[in-house]
């Protein structure tokens, strides 16, 4: 009798540990958190604080990719910046918002690259990362004069280039009165051809009317 009572207690009490190590182990899976990942190009590496993630390499997009390619890495771009939103490291998701809006640049859908950039240059505004906001104006410039809103990114370039001059980046400033001439070049350029297209048609008209 006292055999199987002893045999009785051993088999409750390791019930009880088991139960208990099912319970800590559960809790345990609750809390844990996947490593972070951060798809950053070479241009928008940042230092970052301590105990912070550390933006890895992006490598340089091809035009010739496939389209599937092209959903894949929208796709992983798109969470990787909700990953880092939701954990608020909201410095390296900027990179994440701008790296997406060059993506879309590359595909000609402006649109979407401006809404990114918009939300990056938010965030770097508030990060007071201003060579990140700088960088993000000249982009959106660029998107803006390519979708005809040419005093927008004109506006945008002259705040870029007050950010650089107070911050005296020479490399900046001279990188923006670049962008600046491009787009009056490109401003001229579409004028004449409105102007151009505009003649033509004018002739069209007076031609039919004589033949008339």
């Amino acid at each position: 009798m006292r055999f199987a009572f002893i045999i009785v207690l051993f088999t409750t009490i390791s019930l009880s540990a088991s139960a208990q190590w099912y319970h800590v182990n559960i809790s345990l899976k609750k809390r844990v958190r996947l490593p972070l990942i951060a798809i950053v190009d070479n241009n928008s590496a940042k230092n970052l604080q301590a105990g912070k993630l550390i933006p890895g390499k992006i490598p340089a997009l091809n035009l010739s990719q496939s389209d599937y390619s092209l959903e894949a890495a929208e796709e992983q771009m798109i969470k990787t910046a909700q990953h880092n939103m939701r954990f608020r490291i909201y410095d390296v998701a900027s990179y994440n918002f701008s790296d997406l809006a060059k993506l879309y640049i590359k595909q000609k859908r402006f649109s979407e690259a401006k809404w990114y950039l918009l939300q990056s240059n938010s965030i770097s505004r508030q990060e007071n990362d201003d060579k990140h906001t700088i960088a993000n104006l000249m982009d959106l410039a660029l998107i803006k004069a390519d979708m005809g809103d040419i005093t927008l990114a004109q506006q945008d370039l002259a705040e870029a280039r007050q950010l650089a001059a107070a911050k005296k980046w020479t490399d900046n400033m001279t990188d923006i009165d670049k962008e600046v001439k491009y787009i009056q070049q490109n401003k001229t350029t579409a004028s004449k051809t409105e102007l151009r297209y505009a003649d033509a048609v004018m002739n069209a008209q007076k031609g039919d009317k004589k033949s008339d």
